[in-house]
């Protein structure tokens, strides 16, 4: 290591704010949020940083740190960055750095709400950063755990059932409460998480017990059926948090109860950190299982993509539409991991930098709707354009991105990703794919046109709403700006993650 730590205080600055806000935030809540911000810029900060100083040219993992923890063991605090993860760290940045602007109005307990999460992003980016599986681990079930009280304490009971292919089997259990959807949230993830340890174990011991280094792990090669099983459990581990059908049913809860900044930060980043250990563990440690599996995760992302349209569309609060959106969008990310070509997998990374972005604006505008509305029934509302023209443009470029129009970051990912599966030997998936996109346009296009641009609601309550407003435009402007951008030029995105997927397809042996 040389130079400043960059990678630990972008890690660790939230957490630094969040032992601040806890040591002196009691009853001042300006000091909490502009502490929140402080440490959150500092990692916006940082990731830019990184971004501007990544060396295209060596490719590979930079900035190193390393410290060891428990050397007896194997166990070293190391942090470096490779282009997917450069990516990955500046998505959680924008969306952390946007979600404390979109939490300004917090009130309820604000000094544990931002607390914790901030305790959440560090772990989300101690997870992309982390080249020790231990402290991997550790990073990720920090971004876990917190889950569980943002949405059992700040959460919402969802007013309008949820609907869909499975919605009958769900009409007494309590659906739609948040205690219900936190309590689903961490039994599932916290069972994934065991899949996790094991084959993190499991690879440990068979390489010799001697590091729990990825770099280390990666100069083995492992015995093919070892892999075999392992990929299996390192998949239905990561694959959960991915919402992986049939691992999905607890997304959709766990976005809808949610509070705005933690819906933002759970569809924008941590959905991404399964899709990630998949890639960064499943892939790069163990290429055999990979191309042994491959047809497997692309057929149930072909599911994924088809079924969390279908239910989307089945849907009347407007969370659970965003919701089982991502359920589809995800299955295009690991589709394109499946495919195990450049394009695919480029797109596969591409698409979940540009569905965090995207999802986090669909989130944060969400929440602004319902704080204004006090309502998440889509066809109890209409005309709100008239009232939120800020709010309406800026949902209706977020759902451009959703179907795929040019000029997004939407249209790059899923255009990559198609070209993939295209070209991948199993070119059947092109089809399920272009039909979910289509799916997709259907019921974006229908929420759009009935809450803003359709006739106008004759109930006395959505008469005379206000616009975003202060704050509220800051996260609104960093996201639609991102998306844009992304769209525009995606080659500041593509240039990063193809000097990172060209090594990895390469250990595969498919290039």
């Amino acid at each position: 290591m040389t130079g400043w730590p960059v990678l630990s205080i972008l890690t660790w600055a939230p957490f630094a704010s969040a032992l601040l806000i806890m040591g002196f935030g009691r009853s001042r809540p300006g000091f909490v949020r502009w502490t929140a911000l402080l440490g959150t810029a500092v990692s916006m900060v940082c990731a830019l940083w990184l971004y501007a100083n990544y060396d295209l040219a060596a490719a590979g993992f930079q900035f190193y740190e390393e410290l060891p923890l428990v050397p007896s063991m194997g166990i070293t605090y190391q942090l470096a960055i490779d282009g997917m993860s450069l990516v990955m760290v500046l998505l959680t940045a924008i969306i952390i750095l946007a979600g404390v602007f979109a939490s300004w109005t917090v009130k309820t307990r604000d000094q544990e709400f931002y607390a914790l999460l901030l305790l959440l992003v560090t772990g989300v980016f101690g997870v992309f950063v982390s080249l020790d599986l231990f402290v991997f681990f550790l990073f990720y079930e920090i971004a876990v755990l917190p889950m569980y009280l943002l949405i059992g304490i700040w959460g919402s009971s969802g007013e309008v059932r949820p609907q869909g292919v499975f919605g009958w089997a769900f009409g007494r259990t309590g659906v739609g409460t948040k205690e219900y959807a936190a309590m689903k949230l961490t039994l599932y993830l916290l069972f994934g998480s065991a899949f996790i340890l094991v084959g993190m174990l499991a690879l440990y011991v068979a390489a010799g017990s001697t590091s729990f280094s990825l770099l280390a792990l990666e100069a083995v090669e492992f015995d093919p059926g070892l892999q075999s099983w392992v990929f299996l459990a390192f998949y239905i581990g990561f694959g959960i948090l991915a919402a992986i059908f049939p691992f999905h049913t607890w997304s959709p809860d766990g976005h809808a109860s949610a509070p705005t900044a933690v819906s933002m930060l759970h569809a924008g980043v941590l959905m991404k950190l399964g899709a990630y250990g998949v890639v960064r563990l499943g892939m790069g440690l163990l290429p055999e299982a990979t191309q042994q599996w491959a047809w497997l995760v692309g057929t149930i992302a072909c599911i994924n993509i088809v079924y969390g349209a279908l239910s989307a569309m089945a849907q009347k609060d407007l969370k659970y539409v965003i919701a089982y959106s991502s359920v589809s969008h995800m299955g295009i990310v690991m589709l394109g991991a499946a495919t195990l070509t450049e394009s695919g997998l480029n797109g596969a990374v591409f698409q979940m930098f540009a569905h965090g972005i995207m999802t986090g604006l669909f989130f944060a505008l969400v929440g602004l709707v319902y704080e204004k509305a006090h309502s998440r029934d889509i066809f109890s509302m209409g005309g709100f354009a008239t009232m939120m023209p800020g709010i309406a443009v800026a949902f209706t470029i977020g759902g451009l991105s959703s179907l795929g129009l040019p000029a997004t970051a939407g249209f790059v990912a899923e255009f990559l990703t198609f070209l993939g599966a295209w070209s991948s030997a199993h070119s059947w998936w092109l089809f399920p794919a272009v039909i979910g996109a289509f799916l997709t346009s259907l019921y974006v296009l229908r929420v759009v046109r009935a809450i803003f641009w359709g006739p106008k609601s004759t109930n006395p309550h959505f008469q005379n709403l206000p616009d975003a407003q202060g704050t509220e435009w800051v996260a609104i402007v960093i996201l639609v700006g991102a998306l844009v951008l992304f769209g525009v030029l995606p080659g500041l995105a593509l240039t990063p993650i193809d000097v990172s997927t060209v090594p990895l397809l390469m250990r595969l042996g498919v290039l």
